[in-house]
């Protein structure tokens, strides 16, 4: 259930992120990722580069990558210049769609999205968007976002699944490569594919 629900994390998106509030973004662009892929589920599985060019579509829009890759790397990313941020970001970014864009394929045409609670924070600042994916068969899945805002837009920066922190979860990953390695070598081993995100 981490897997599809990070795949879903990596499709809540649209140019719409500037229009509307963080619950309409999730509320909005969860049912229609939902729908195309219901739709198109037999030419994705045949094609998958074509289901990771639509995931990564849909990604670019609204996820702040780099302030995301930022708290991921933590105390690594002291030192390290935009363009390495950017790099890691980046290769983050990939390894997951490499890895979890085909969970996508596995959502039951049943599933839905409710919005629990719109949770301002910080000011205004940042909204943690709480919400449930409802399906056929077994208990909701709790799916909190958290959306800071940049500029006129409301952009996502964190997920949390069942109470666990897309973040922290990565924080601790890539701590202990980062220990042990330069950040260009992490950067390097997650583009070939050696170094793999885990969740």
């Amino acid at each position: 259930m981490i897997r599809l629900m990070l795949g879903l994390l990596l499709a809540v998106s649209t140019s719409l992120a500037a229009a509307a509030e963080p619950a309409d973004i999730v509320l909005e662009r969860t049912r229609v990722v939902l729908d195309t892929i219901v739709e198109k589920r037999a030419s994705f599985s045949r094609d998958p580069a074509a289901l990771r060019e639509f995931v990564q579509s849909q990604l670019l829009d609204v996820m702040d990558r780099s302030y995301s890759a930022q708290l991921v790397l933590a105390r690594h990313a002291r030192g390290a210049s935009a363009e390495q941020i950017e790099a890691f970001a980046d290769a983050l970014t990939d390894s997951l769609l490499r890895r979890y864009a085909d969970a996508l394929l596995e959502i039951d045409p049943g599933t839905d999205v409710r919005i629990a609670a719109s949770t301002p924070m910080r000011d205004g600042q940042i909204v943690r968007v709480a919400s449930r994916i409802v399906r056929r068969a077994g208990e909701p899945v709790q799916v909190d976002y958290m959306f800071r805002r940049k500029g006129d837009d409301w952009l996502v920066f964190d997920v949390i699944v069942e109470g666990i922190s897309y973040v922290q979860t990565y924080r601790n990953q890539f701590d202990e490569q980062l220990r042990r390695r330069s950040l260009d070598d992490v950067i390097a081993a997650l583009r070939s594919g050696e170094l793999q995100v885990q969740g």
